[in-house]
């Protein structure tokens, strides 16, 4: 495909999947960053704004296989992965895949399950593989999971630790929509007869060139280091002039920060036609990329200092030096 295409096909996406879901567009371009950038994403909203209905739409639109998996208390790991089952036929174990073995993975509610539940999902999203028995199975390509997290409901919950979350690319918050797409959402959702049909736009072949013409969007050195920059700016505060705010993060973001960044800004630049990067394409994904790496202390949770001040007062402080 030429660039012209590819931007055709990208554009027919949003088309087809905005024939299901209203608004949210937002949310389905840094779902399309991840999955063109090999990323996964954390959604967290409160219930109701359609991050279910717009993955399974998503995933329709680009003709790949989708599992829902609602994580619950009792969900154990062989439920997620799969597990060994003996044939009394054979006499033999024989494996059973679990709904781990899909392109699109949507975690539901992934906090309401066990540590170990998680750690087996964060492993398969870390390596692309899942040991069954004694024989490790490749993940089918591409991989992308899509978790959510309920900000509302914390009771029975078992919050990801701040090592686990580093692996999402994109942390993403989910708001309401504004009063024409809910009126909008309202009259077709009331409509009964209401039916939509998603037609298939890209396969995993066009994905894959979409990912190696990302690849090849170009990023000056100036705008490298000015990742670096902003990556820095999170650990060694008190050296940015941050002000007040410098005294309330406890721990900067790791180095998957700066590529993630990096990968997405690049995502950014081809969605708009272009293939180089700009300061605008790193500052717009910078919150998402950097929100659920920044750790805050207790005394900023006391003021009502949030993670988006953070990096707001980073962007406003730290130059670019083209």
């Amino acid at each position: 495909m030429t660039t012209e295409e590819m931007q055709l096909k990208i554009k027919q996406v949003y088309e087809e999947v905005g024939k299901v879901v209203v608004g949210q567009r937002y949310m389905i371009n840094r779902l399309l960053v991840g999955l063109f950038t090999n990323g996964h994403i954390l959604l967290e909203g409160v219930p109701g704004l359609a991050k279910t209905l717009t993955v399974n739409t998503l995933a329709d639109a680009l003709h790949l296989d989708f599992q829902r998996i609602q994580f619950t208390p009792d969900l154990l790991p062989s439920d997620l992965i799969g597990t060994m089952i003996y044939n009394q036929r054979t006499g033999e174990f024989e494996v059973k895949k679990g709904p781990i073995f899909a392109n699109m993975i949507l975690a539901d509610e992934v906090n309401r399950s066990p540590a170990k539940v998680q750690a087996a999902l964060l492993e398969a999203m870390q390596e692309r593989q899942v040991t069954i028995g004694e024989t490790t199975f490749p993940l089918d390509k591409p991989f992308l999971v899509m978790a959510t997290q309920n900000p509302v409901e914390q009771e029975g919950t078992y919050p990801l630790p701040e090592a686990q979350l580093d692996r999402f690319m994109l942390k993403i918050f989910v708001s309401y929509l504004d009063k024409e797409s809910e009126l909008e959402v309202m009259r077709r959702m009331s409509d009964m007869s209401f039916q939509s049909t998603v037609r298939p736009v890209l396969n995993k072949q066009e994905i894959f060139q979409i990912r190696q013409a990302i690849n090849r969007v170009t990023i000056s050195e100036s705008l490298e280091k000015y990742i670096i920059e902003l990556v820095f700016a999170t650990r060694r505060p008190k050296e940015y002039n941050l002000g007040d705010i410098a005294n309330y993060i406890q721990y900067g973001v790791s180095p998957r920060a700066s590529i993630n960044l990096n990968r997405a800004a690049k995502a950014i630049a081809f969605f708009e036609g272009r293939n180089f990067v700009l300061p605008e394409d790193i500052k717009e994904v910078a919150f998402d990329v950097l929100n659920h790496r920044i750790i805050l202390n207790y005394e900023a949770e006391a003021e009502g200092i949030t993670t988006r001040d953070v990096v707001e007062a980073i962007l406003k402080k730290v130059p670019i030096n083209v």
